[in-house]
């Protein structure tokens, strides 16, 4: 038995395919996804999800953007303002970008609330996309 996962996104759908098992960066941690899950509804963080097409293949990546994921009768809907599969990234570029993000946020004063959340945010894409094109953080 397997799971039904769709990733979508509002320009296209990143992933539609059967899949064994299934990580999930959520707001409260990691989350992970098997046949039989108890239905769930679960907001999502920035991050990297994921994915195992069968126990014979290797885990696919994707960079989420946050969104929301909904579990029920063996199929994983999940919904994000952004995704982009791991495989489609350059590592090269998504190192450059993390590290400038990483100094950009060490470089904001600590009283500048509104560019510490946009620092922050923009470092969670960044790294988010490094992870998934393979890069170790």
């Amino acid at each position: 038995m397997t799971l039904t996962v769709r990733v979508i996104s509002p320009d296209k759908t990143v992933w539609d395919a059967e899949a064994e098992e299934v990580v999930l960066p959520s707001t409260t941690g990691q989350l992970g996804i098997l046949t039989g899950h108890a239905p769930l509804l679960t907001a999502l963080d920035t991050g990297v999800m994921r994915v195992r097409p069968s126990k014979n293949q290797d885990w696919q990546a994707i960079a989420l953007l946050g969104g929301f994921a909904e579990v029920e009768e063996n199929e994983v809907t999940i919904l994000v303002n952004g995704a982009e599969r791991g495989s489609a990234i350059d590592l090269e570029q998504a190192r450059a970008a993390y590290s400038e993000a990483q100094t950009k946020l060490n470089q904001v004063t600590a009283g500048d609330r509104q560019a510490q959340i946009q620092a922050n945010q923009a470092f969670k894409r960044a790294r988010a996309r490094f992870q998934a094109a393979g890069g170790l953080v």
